[in-house]
């Protein structure tokens, strides 16, 4: 992994109100824990956020390649906000937790979560978590980008072949003399195929 990968935290505030509160003691230490790990692996930690609904802005100014998740008794909530403030620009989500209930984690990985980790955070195990975390990302991604392209592609020829069909009816050409009256066409004013074919059937539908 490659340690100039910008890395931002969301998780609660380390200062505890109450030290008495045992439970946010241990909280605060298992975070403040999981950021010297990340220092300790040379991770480039550019900032610590609280999920909340300025989560989105903040994500869009800082540009981090892969956000951290640090959550416990909110870690749905926290989950919530991290979602929503990377659905249209998707990242790397790893998500380290003490809550042993793992009743969402389907949908938590449903959701864009690359890793859901519980426990286990200890410094040697933080690397391979997010090299793990980083390449099921890209793997998902191509994966995503290899289905867009199939449905364009199919989009495209549907398109192909009704322009053929209205042209093969309107002007009686053959479906290949159709077809190459279309890629000269495109080749002569320098558009693809499909957008050709679209073009003129939107001008047949405007036309009647």
């Amino acid at each position: 992994m490659n340690e100039t990968l910008r890395i931002v935290v969301v998780a609660p505030d380390l200062a505890v109100a109450d030290p008495d509160d045992d439970h946010a003691v241990l909280q605060a230490e298992r975070s403040r824990a999981l950021r010297i790990g990340l220092l300790e692996n040379n991770f480039n930690l550019i900032a610590t956020l609280p999920a909340d609904v300025f989560l989105s802005d903040r994500l869009a100014q800082l540009q981090p390649d892969l956000i951290i998740v640090d959550a416990e008794s909110e870690a749905r909530d926290a989950l919530e906000h991290v979602v929503m403030a990377t659905r249209d620009e998707r990242r790397p989500i790893v998500m380290f937790t003490n809550d042993e209930d793992t009743s969402h984690v389907k949908d938590a990985v449903a959701a864009g979560v690359s890793a859901y980790i519980v426990a286990g955070l200890a410094t040697q195990r933080i690397r391979p978590i997010l090299d793990v975390a980083m390449a099921r990302f890209q793997h998902e991604q191509a994966l995503r980008a290899e289905l867009a392209d199939a449905k364009s592609e199919l989009k495209d020829r549907k398109v192909i072949d009704r322009a053929k069909g209205l042209l093969m009816q309107r002007q009686g050409l053959t479906e290949k003399a159709a077809y190459e009256k279309l890629r000269k066409t495109a080749m002569d004013k320098g558009l693809r195929l499909a957008e050709v074919a679209q073009r003129m059937l939107d001008a047949a539908e405007l036309l009647g």
